[in-house]
């Protein structure tokens, strides 16, 4: 089990009322930016708090993110919510034609763009229409010269941010030149945020990578390897989600990836790949995650009572996410679009899932007059199910050794 960090710095309006929030990533409890590639820690950024639950995050609030020239070139922002995110265009960027092509298709689909650090230039003349905010940072730019460029700009709709504004006098000056927005340490310091994360596996991450390359995809071994990974399972779930994509339920994998479609899923990937920092062996929690989606997929093929097996994989390995990521389940799982079924079961251990469900974990803690119980009632017999627990401990196996051995 890791740990994932990001600052988060306050941007706030004339009225000092929150506007949004610059987040920056961190790789350890020190508050300060680590040195890592910009790519890799915008990957690292995005793939641990866009794929996972945000809203205690942003409260509701603008999402900047600070995205390097290359990243917006492959319309990395693309994967995420137009709703949510201002996509910063960083001071080294190089206005190009491949990154004009790129702001001016993004623009088009609805996201929003800031000009970070920004030096006044011809060069980025021709994107200015496509830009809603231009941060200019005050200990490089005086407050004087950049009034100078705000005054000049009166024709088009866009915004300025005053950056590290430090005392109430420049905060003042500010306003009187024409700003709208600031961020600073007046207002706020970074503030550090920590929470729990899940990494993918070494392995998974190679086999998925090679195969989106291939131009055509087979989604049935992508399926089959995701289905392996919880921390790909639950992030592939909740971006579909946040993608806006679907307007129904989940209720496979299969589903979810036909909702990507090949080019969204490509960046999916990739995204998460190049976000992935570490080998870690999968802990206890994370294999018994694979066990139980194993042991409740084998009872479902064949029990009595008609519960579609790969409902019963998802309801198998979400059951321990609570206990992986610290946090209650009807919190982790209010944003995934999941079938209803496999969220009552998962929130109130009800329905033929939850049944299942109370059957594996009766299994688990041999509780054997409730399994009786249990498998009364799910037309199971009592020494089948032992097959089906040893079984699915025998495939959960096999896929940790896999991991191990790829290291």
């Amino acid at each position: 089990m890791t740990f994932s960090y990001v600052a988060r710095q306050p941007i706030l309006n004339s009225q000092r009322q929150t506007f949004g929030y610059e987040l920056l990533y961190r790789d350890g409890p020190r508050n300060t930016f680590p040195e890592i590639e910009p790519e890799k820690a915008t990957s690292r950024l995005l793939s641990d708090n866009f794929f996972d639950s945000n809203s205690t995050l942003l409260e509701n609030k603008l999402a900047f993110v600070n995205f390097p020239q290359q990243s917006i070139i492959n319309l990395v922002p693309g994967l995420f919510p137009k709703e949510q995110i201002v996509i910063e265009i960083l001071e080294e960027s190089e206005p190009n034609d491949q990154l004009f092509d790129a702001v001016k298709y993004l623009y088009n689909q609805g996201y929003k763009f800031a000009l970070d650090d920004f030096q006044p230039s011809l060069r980025w003349k021709r994107f200015l229409p496509f830009v809603w905010i231009i941060k200019f940072d005050i200990r490089i730019i005086p407050v004087e010269k950049a009034q100078i460029f705000i005054d000049s700009m009166r024709g088009y709709d866009i915004h300025f941010l005053a950056e590290k504004v430090e005392t109430y006098e420049e905060f003042e000056q500010a306003k009187q030149a024409g700003f709208e927005l600031y961020q600073g340490y007046f207002f706020s310091r970074p503030e550090l945020l920590q929470k729990k994360a899940i990494e993918p596996t070494f392995l998974t991450i190679v086999h998925l990578l090679k195969e989106v390359s291939k131009r055509s995809i087979n989604y049935k071994y992508v399926e089959s390897l995701i289905t392996q990974d919880l921390s790909l399972s639950y992030k592939l779930l909740k971006f579909v989600n946040s993608s806006a994509l679907i307007s129904n339920e989940i209720k496979s994998f299969r589903q979810a990836l036909a909702y990507l479609g090949e080019d969204r899923l490509r960046r999916f990937i990739s995204l998460v790949a190049i976000a992935s920092t570490n080998n870690n062996k999968p802990s206890s929690l994370y294999g018994l995650s694979l066990q139980r989606a194993r042991f409740a997929e084998l009872l479902a093929v064949d029990g009595q009572n008609q519960v579609d097996h790969s409902k019963a994989f998802l309801t198998g390995m979400f059951s321990v996410l609570d206990s992986l990521l610290d946090r209650p389940l009807p919190e982790l799982l209010n944003d995934i679009p999941l079938d209803p079924d496999i969220k009552l079961a998962l929130n109130e251990r009800e329905g033929p899932l939850g049944t299942m469900i109370n059957l594996i974990e009766a299994y688990e803690q041999a509780d054997w007059e409730t399994v009786q119980q249990i498998s009364d009632c799910c037309g199971v017999a009592q020494p089948h199910i032992g097959e089906c627990y040893e079984q699915s401990m025998l495939w959960s196996n096999q896929v940790k050794r896999s991991n191990k051995s790829s290291r």
